[in-house]
């Protein structure tokens, strides 16, 4: 009895199907944390409180209500339903500057991280990719700006600046700017003598091509890591400038600036306080712990069989 045995080729996957396997294996290595996913939870209510702050809010977070200044929150002897975790000193509703505040974390965070990753990848890529002279200028420029502590380098920027949101991003941006160019360098340097780029530079493709077509997308994954660890730290150095003056100014609601307008009243009333830095803390927290998820997901050496 004979067989007979048909080798039947091999179908290739479309580009759809390989995007949803490729989603489909980054979901799986990353809920395998559950920090992470706790943190993504979370991270997804921030966003949701940023973007319906309006509908969320029960009051104006700039209203002062003259009638209901200090007061404490509902559960507290003295507080009252319509200010559930009370008011500040001039009589703002403490949870409406909470959920607006939302947005501002949100808005420092996206804004320095786009200036710093789009920065540092260009000059990254430079230095990685021409190497000799160019790099050693480049290089020495960053380990300069690495050599200053983050916050006291961002505080001297804000000095020369002057005092606001928009200069306190930019100079936490620049702040930033090396790390990132750092790690794509990096990236760049043990990539660039691969097969692959060396059959696109025999095909004819030019050194832009090169850099940002076909070495910068094998690059992605530790700079996608990177940005989101430095969004949690750039709302914290925001958060920090706000509270010594030199961020956002008053009366907006960015969390660190609300530390600063209460901090004569810690003593008095502890929910002026308390709430802004809980605020802060699960926020930074939240994203690290994504951070924490898509570095294992993200990392070949990290996933597990």
């Amino acid at each position: 009895m004979t067989e007979t045995i048909t080798n039947t080729p091999a179908v290739p996957l479309s580009d759809a199907a390989i995007r949803r396997r490729m989603l489909a294996d980054f979901w799986f290595h990353f809920k395998q944390n559950k920090g992470a996913v706790a943190g993504m939870i979370v991270f997804v209510l921030l966003v949701l409180a940023a973007v319906f702050a309006a509908v969320i809010a029960p009051h104006d977070p700039t209203q002062q209500y003259r009638d209901a200044l200090l007061v404490p929150p509902l559960w507290q002897e003295g507080g009252r339903a319509d200010f559930l975790l009370g008011t500040d000193a001039v009589g703002r509703d403490m949870l409406s500057r909470l959920i607006y505040g939302a947005q501002y974390s949100l808005f420092i965070g996206i804004v320095v991280v786009s200036i710093a990753l789009v920065g540092g990848i260009v000059i990254g890529m430079v230095a990685g990719f021409f190497g000799g002279w160019v790099d050693t200028v480049i290089m020495r420029v960053m380990d300069v700006i690495l050599a200053f502590p983050s916050l006291l380098l961002a505080l001297v920027l804000v000095a020369i600046l002057g005092p606001g949101l928009l200069n306190a991003m930019i100079a936490i941006a620049i702040v930033y700017q090396p790390h990132f160019a750092r790690l794509t360098r990096a990236a760049v340097m043990g990539e660039k003598e691969r097969e692959y780029v060396t059959a696109a530079r025999v095909a004819g493709a030019g050194n832009m091509r090169l850099m940002f077509k076909t070495i910068l997308p094998n690059c992605l994954a530790p700079l996608i890591v990177q940005a989101t660890l430095s969004f949690s730290s750039a709302v914290l150095d925001a958060a920090a400038l706000g509270f010594l003056g030199m961020g956002a100014q008053p009366p907006a609601s960015e969390w660190g600036t609300m530390l600063a307008e209460a901090r004569e009243f810690i003593l008095r009333a502890w929910w002026v306080v308390t709430f802004p830095g809980l605020a802060i803390l699960i926020s930074v927290l939240a994203i690290n712990l994504m951070g924490d998820g898509l570095r294992d997901a993200l990392d070949p050496k990290l996933k597990k069989s």
